[in-house]
């Protein structure tokens, strides 16, 4: 059966607009499926720059079960991606799945938390290294290490979305996205 290259991007209040929406965009433009996700009870979400999404649905209507990637953006709203029980359940299930998992600035911490990133190389926005025990965190723009994906913040959001759109497709595809947004 061919990979539907589906993705859901899970969005909390407070989450950072860039880390969200540019790995979004990126994704459609090679192609993917990709939905967004309010972790609430109300599809609308708030991001930390006062930008309001309204969600394609909410986590509570249930993901897909053959989905391929699941993206969380970082932010304030990373502390409440972390405190919701739905949230954390989602990223197992998916982890234990195999399925690729993408995670940006604050967002890794919420991985290195539960303990996802455990003997793996990871990067993560200064200041969150507490979350990460047994990981090598590196400052690089983006880390690619099994089926997870991490990127150090907003500005590697370009970077973190082609990743993502090489590993779900490959990477003459994200390459192609890059020349036809003209990303040097």
């Amino acid at each position: 059966m061919r990979k539907k290259n589906l993705a859901y991007v899970l969005l909390a209040d407070g989450f950072e607009e860039a880390e969200a929406l540019v790995p979004f965009d990126m994704l459609k433009r090679g192609g993917a499926e990709v939905f967004t996700v309010s972790i609430g009870q109300e599809r609308a979400r708030t991001g930390s720059h006062g930008i309001k999404v309204v969600t394609d649905q909410t986590l509570a209507d249930g993901l897909a079960a053959d989905y391929d990637l699941l993206v969380l953006p970082g932010g304030p709203g990373t502390e409440n991606l972390r405190d919701s029980e739905a949230v954390r359940a989602e990223i197992l299930k998916a982890a234990a799945a195999g399925k690729l998992i993408g995670a940006i600035c604050a967002a890794p911490s919420v991985l290195g938390g539960m303990g996802l990133l455990n003997g793996r190389k990871a990067t993560c926005f200064p200041g969150y290294e507490e979350y990460f025990q047994g990981v090598t965190l590196t400052d690089d723009s983006v880390v690619e290490d099994g089926n997870f994906v991490t990127a150090i913040g907003a500005g590697a959001s370009y970077e973190f979305g082609l990743k993502l759109v090489e590993k779900l497709t490959d990477k003459a595809n994200a390459d192609d996205v890059r020349r036809r947004i003209f990303l040097r």
